[in-house]
């Protein structure tokens, strides 16, 4: 019996070459995006799932309202917290941000990533270790280093013991550690060099400065945690506070139109995908843009598997008077039903292998895409893979299957395939919800198109396309004495030698990175209002150089004194949050110190388009002089001319006289900026992608029940030919219920496109307004599709040979 079944689905496949290798690829294509997405999905849910204390283990995060958030806290809390309760286990300070810094042992050199913790960082990220105790390998004198360092450092020498250069320090290497896991924090070498930053004295309550991971006993506990932290807050910062002004704490919240922090304990198992902070060493997955991947891959494959019963369905009228003479021979229902699965299962199969192939072909792409590694690693999502054949089998097989095996057999013999209404209804429901999930995509590319090309042509403010920004190092350490007056000192030698360069224009710089932010934050007061801004340290000519405009006032410039002592400039946000129409003149409390405005800047994005532009206050480096620290980039304005040379010049002097040991790097300020909405234009180029690829598959559907339809009326066809119809009017009758289905289909999709499409652009600060040209364009081009496909079938069956279906009458 197996043997005949395959003998007749190799047949049907030789004899119907077009419709069976529609069926394999719309189904491998479904299946193919699935993967992909699969693999994505899998990638992001792997990121701490290793970690035992994924449910335990929770970072102390600051939700100061109007969405501002703080991922650090103060030093004093950890010692605080354990003093008030007994439902925490341990606590542990670690650096959020990893430093990227040259590591040397004997004459060999290497970049690493760096997180400096407290003792018991592997309490709570218990990597695997080769070698040492991950209990005592933390000090100020010895590191823990990654398998991946002991290569590349030591070679085939054991690093254990070794003395290492950081830094200017010498620190003895007593553990090694394997880290090959996904997780929120994963370096390549870790230290312990942050007590000393957490003395009160240096760390006091008011600064928030590094990250803070806490390990609950029992995480029911959570929120009675959180409510002690938030007490702490209250007593040692806003009760001290007001009563430095002399107020009660109500008082003061209401005078400066504050909130009471909440603290929120976010558990690393939702730190990957459902962090309300960015300030994880790995990063923060989008959750947005996985659910988009999935839904749409989904979307993909039910629309292939919808495909799929149109194609089976429409061949099987050629397949009728087989299943006719097999039930006279005495075939049973059930055994023509297996016999059509059987079939399903074997293009599932093979559509599952091709499937794979485009996805092993595709990979690199798709991670270039993304900005990942992934591999098809079958153990990571066999058990999908089977979950998906067996959905498709079941959906794509089973319907197919039942529609052929009722045919009635005296009925198909004379000729007769009049299928029931209920039959007609059903495949004519599947093309109109093609045509829904075709009209969803075309619409929605549409918008998402727009959106991007709003964000990339947008007036941002400022102007950085010719502007270097070179990755800058400060080489001093905090605890040198002079220290501030060593970084700016070397900070005027490097802009008054660069300056020099031929071709090299204007230098300046900022304690900011565009698209980035300040990287610092704090309050000022102005009456009643209480401000939270980005402290944008500047250099003279900074502003000129970006063409960042002021609005009202003047900048700063070297010829005013006081503007190395006293000045500042706020931005037009910070202006409307102090209710001040003239604040030229008006003097400010900036952290303790009085500060005088003297110009407004016009508002720019600091962060990416979709970002609000925050409230902003610039002063010159020597107005607050720690903030020059803050530095990394070092901003050099370049003439159109020989700038290739220009560039060469100011490499060649960086390396001599700058820093010799990191790599010259650098990147233009526009390209930099555009890498902020990168995952958005990401996303409208998968839209696209996946828009080219739905409408094949829809075409592929409507062809299919196009020729279906047109088939059973071929004899309808020749008559009216006969009676005199002409072509125009034949046409026009074989295509108008595609037209309604078109129609039907559309009108299905307009509220689901409009109503996430608007959650999608509610993204983006800065957002277009959702029109009805979209929908016109959708609506003409899918229009369009359809009679193209349409009339080219109808047309062909109004050329043929009459006798061929009347001969027999």
């Amino acid at each position: 019996m197996l043997k005949n079944w395959i003998n007749i689905f190799l047949y049907h496949i030789k004899n119907n070459k077009l419709f069976t290798a529609l069926n394999v690829l719309g189904l491998s294509i479904g299946i193919a995006g699935l993967i992909f997405a699969i693999l994505y999905w899998n990638d992001e849910h792997s990121y701490n799932d290793w970690n035992p204390n994924k449910e335990s283990v929770f970072l102390v995060v600051n939700d100061l309202g109007d969405d501002v958030v703080w991922a650090n806290s103060p030093g004093p809390v950890g010692a605080s917290l354990q003093k008030n309760t007994t439902e925490i286990a341990s606590h542990c300070y670690m650096n959020l941000g990893y430093y990227e810094e040259r590591v040397q042992y004997k004459n060999k050199k290497q970049k690493f990533v760096i997180t400096d913790a407290q003792n018991n960082f592997f309490d709570f990220f218990p990597f695997e270790f080769i070698k040492g105790n991950p209990k005592n390998c933390l000090s100020k004198t010895s590191v823990a280093i990654s398998d991946v360092v002991a290569k590349k450092l030591f070679g085939n020498e054991d690093p254990m013991n070794k003395t290492i250069d950081y830094s200017g320090r010498k620190l003895a290497v007593k553990g090694i550690y394997i880290a090959n896991k996904k997780s929120a924090i994963a370096p390549e070498m870790v230290t312990n060099l942050i007590d000393d930053k957490l003395n009160p004295e240096n760390n006091p309550w008011g600064n928030f400065n590094f990250g803070l991971f806490v390990k609950l006993k029992n995480v029911n506990a959570k929120q009675k945690i959180e409510a002690i932290i938030e007490k702490l807050h209250y007593e040692n910062n806003l009760l001290r506070w007001a009563k430095d002004e002399g107020l009660t704490p109500e008082e003061y919240l209401k005078k400066y139109d504050e909130k009471p922090m909440k603290i929120v304990l976010e558990s690393l198992k939702d730190s990957r995908l459902h962090s309300i902070t960015i300030d994880y060493p790995e990063g923060k997955g989008n959750y947005q843009f996985l659910m988009i991947m999935m839904g749409l891959s989904v979307l993909i494959l039910v629309l292939s598997i919808v495909n799929y019963i149109n194609l089976a369905t429409a061949n099987a009228i050629k397949r009728a008077k087989e299943i006719g003479v097999r039930k006279i021979i005495g075939a049973s229902k059930s055994n023509i039903i297996k016999q059509f699965i059987f079939e399903t299962v074997l293009i599932t199969i093979f559509s599952i292998l091709l499937a794979l192939v485009i996805v092993e072909l595709s990979l690199p792409y798709y991670n270039e895409f993304l900005g990942k590694k992934l591999i098809i690693f079958g153990s990571q999502f066999y058990l999908q893979l089977i979950l998906i054949f067996i959905i498709t089998i079941v959906v794509a097989g089973i319907f197919p299957a039942v529609y052929v095996s009722n045919f009635e057999t005296l009925k198909v013999l004379k000729g007769n395939f009049g299928r029931s209404k209920s039959g007609i209804w059903l495949r004519n429901g599947m093309l109109v919800f093609q045509f829904a999930i075709a009209t969803f995509f075309i619409v929605g590319f549409y918008i998402v198109f727009q959106q991007i090309q709003y964000i990339s042509n947008k007036d941002l403010g400022f102007k950085g396309d010719q502007v270097l920004s070179i990755h800058y190092r400060n080489k001093y350490d905090w605890k040198e004495k002079g220290y501030e007056k060593k970084i700016y000192d070397r900070y005027q030698m490097v802009k008054a030698e660069i300056s020099k360069i031929k071709g090299v224009e204007q230098v300046a710089t900022g304690a900011f990175s565009f698209g980035n932010g300040s990287g610092s934050s704090s309050s000022f007061q102005y009456k009643n209002a209480n401000i939270q801004s980005q402290n944008m340290g500047v250099d003279f000519g900074m502003l000129e150089m970006m063409q960042i405009k002021i609005k009202e006032g003047r900048s700063l410039s070297e010829k005013f004194a006081s503007d190395t002592i006293n000045s500042m400039l706020i931005n037009e946000v910070s202006m409307k949050m102090m209710g001040e129409k003239k604040p030229i003149g008006k003097e400010i409390d900036w952290n303790g110190t009085k500060l005088k405005i003297v110009g407004v800047v016009k508002d720019f994005h600091l962060f990416g388009p979709q970002a609000e532009i925050p409230p902003m206050v610039f002063f010159h480096f020597k107005t607050i002089n720690w903030m020059l620290q803050n530095t990394n980039k070092i901003h050099v304005k370049v003439k159109n001319e020989n700038m290739e040379q220009t560039i060469n010049d100011i490499e060649k002097f960086w390396v001599k006289n700058v820093d010799a040991e990191d790599p010259f790097t650098y990147d233009f300020v526009d390209k930099q900026y555009a890498r902020t909405y990168e995952t958005y234009v990401k996303q409208k180029n998968l839209f696209s992608l996946l828009n080219v690829i739905v409408i094949l598959i829809a075409l592929f559907g409507l062809f299919a029940l196009a020729s279906f339809s047109i088939e059973r009326r071929m004899k309808e066809i020749a008559i009216r030919k006969t009676l005199g119809a002409e072509t125009n009017v034949l046409l026009k009758e074989l295509s108008k219920q595609y037209l309604i289905y078109c129609v039907i289909g559309f009108l299905l999709a307009l509220f689901p496109v409009y109503y996430l499409l608007n959650r999608w652009l509610e993204n983006f600060a800065f957002r277009i307004t959702v029109s009805i040209m979209p929908f016109i364009v959708g609506f003409f081009v899918l229009l369009a599709l359809t009679l193209i496909v349409v009339l080219s079938k109808a047309y062909v069956a109004t050329k043929v040979d009459v006798l061929k279906y009347l001969k027999y009458e």
